[in-house]
């Protein structure tokens, strides 16, 4: 069966995305050869977005993050705006993205589920009161808020949990659907990764660019640019198929 024809017969499907969803954007990833991780720092990127390194080193945490996690002029691509699309048809629930640039927002998707947070949300750490990300961006060394406490991007930074309404809503949509696409992501950073085993509908697509622990699990696997691969897809609403079907 195809993806097209899998996403013809389904009505609650989910799209559960990482890094690689971007990168067509013109925001790396992380893991890949010419990923983030293999640039040249004092310390290891996973060290610098840890919680631990944020509260001792938030000047250095600062200078890493205004470098290289901010990419605030980036433009959804093509699946990101099919995403959308099918949602707004009425054939996707919900998606489920371990990134951080917002751009499913942006391409007009409406129930997205950032499990790892989003820089497009800051908050000063003693007051509440929240900022964007330009004023981030803009800030010198450590930002400031007006009462003096450290303002805090809303990522979720290693050492650091799930938000747990967010992990309950992105649970809730991957028990009823009965179609799940995990693209750009090599399935290999927990919990996030984990939240598949909820999943127990009919169809499980995964596209990537290098093969996944889950490949073996998926009734279909495509090792292609995510864009290319979602482009092609023609949406149709689920009330023209079932009066097809009839």
């Amino acid at each position: 069966m195809t993806l097209q024809e899998m996403i013809n017969e389904s009505r609650r499907i989910v799209f559960f995305g990482g890094a690689g969803v971007s990168t067509e954007s013109g925001i790396p990833d992380f893991r890949s050869v010419d990923g983030l991780y293999h640039e040249q720092w004092p310390w290891p990127p996973e060290t610098i977005l840890s919680r631990s390194f944020f509260d001792e080193r938030p000047e250095d945490f600062y200078r890493f993050y205004r470098a290289k996690m901010l990419p605030l002029e980036a433009k959804p691509n093509a699946a990101h705006l099919k995403l959308a699309e099918l949602e707004k048809a009425g054939r996707l629930t919900s998606v489920v993205t371990q990134n951080i640039d917002g751009l499913h927002t942006k391409a007009g998707s409406h129930r997205v589920w950032e499990l790892h947070g989003s820089v497009w949300r800051n908050y000063c750490m003693r007051c509440g009161k929240a900022y964007g990300p330009e004023y981030i961006r803009d800030s010198k060394g450590v930002p400031k808020c007006e009462c003096g406490g450290i303002i805090k991007p809303d990522v979720v930074l290693y050492e650091e949990g799930l938000d747990e309404d967010v992990l309950s809503g992105a649970v809730h949509d991957l028990r009823r659907a009965d179609m799940v696409i995990v693209a750009g992501t090599s399935l290999t950073v927990y919990p996030a990764a984990g939240l598949l085993r909820y999943f127990n509908g009919r169809h499980l697509v995964l596209i990537n660019r290098d093969p996944t622990p889950m490949d073996h699990l998926a009734e279909l696997v495509l090792h292609e640019k995510v864009g290319q691969v979602l482009s092609s897809i023609k949406v149709t609403a689920p009330e023209e198929d079932s009066d097809a079907d009839a």
